[in-house]
């Protein structure tokens, strides 16, 4: 679905940023470039300003309450930063379920996977990511190339903020939670 709306009419919303550190680099410039510089949303990061405190525990049950209560709690989009190998973290496996999570008290948040430029075209997506895109229309998630200008990524934001509530029937959230970060597909490293 593509949104179609003069840019002006779309609100601003608040996106969790979801990436490896190794990526650091392209994720503050994407934030600077879409949030900063051109006011697309209202950034929603662990570690990437450097005020933020990194969740600092193996406890997955804890680190997925700390991300919902602090990072997740009022922003209503994850963007997932992909690059050669987030695939493999197991932070960000456990941000994409807790942007995911349902029920009375949850909405999920949408969710959009951008292919970082480091990456090319050798990526691999996060698991969890990969059951909810699928190329075919009818999935919960969509999976991109860097935005050409403010008002694509808006209409990609509006689209998964709209795809909370008349997709998320389509939310693929229950395989197990990584317990360990795995090899890379790509550089064959457990990072």
């Amino acid at each position: 679905m593509n949104y179609r709306s003069p840019i002006s009419q779309i609100p601003k919303r608040k996106v969790f940023i979801s990436y490896y550190r190794g990526d650091q680099s392209e994720a503050d410039a994407f934030v600077r470039q879409w949030s900063d510089i051109n006011g697309v949303f209202i950034p929603k990061t662990i570690g990437l300003s450097g005020l933020e405190n990194f969740i600092n525990s193996d406890d997955s049950n804890y680190v997925m309450g700390q991300i919902r209560s602090t990072y997740l709690s009022d922003s209503t989009v994850t963007i997932v930063l992909i690059g050669t190998c987030t695939h493999g973290r197991r932070y960000v496996d456990w941000e994409i379920k807790t942007s995911l999570r349902q029920g009375d008290v949850y909405t999920p948040n949408g969710l959009i996977g951008i292919l970082l430029p480091s990456a090319g075209e050798r990526a691999y997506l996060p698991e969890r990511f990969q059951a909810n895109w699928r190329q075919e229309v009818g999935c919960y998630a969509s999976y991109r190339y860097s935005p050409a200008s403010a008002e694509e990524l808006r209409g990609w934001i509006e689209d998964a903020y709209l795809a909370r509530t008349t997709r998320s029937h389509l939310i693929q959230n229950s395989a197990e939670m990584m317990k360990y970060n795995t090899r890379c597909k790509i550089c064959g490293i457990a990072h």
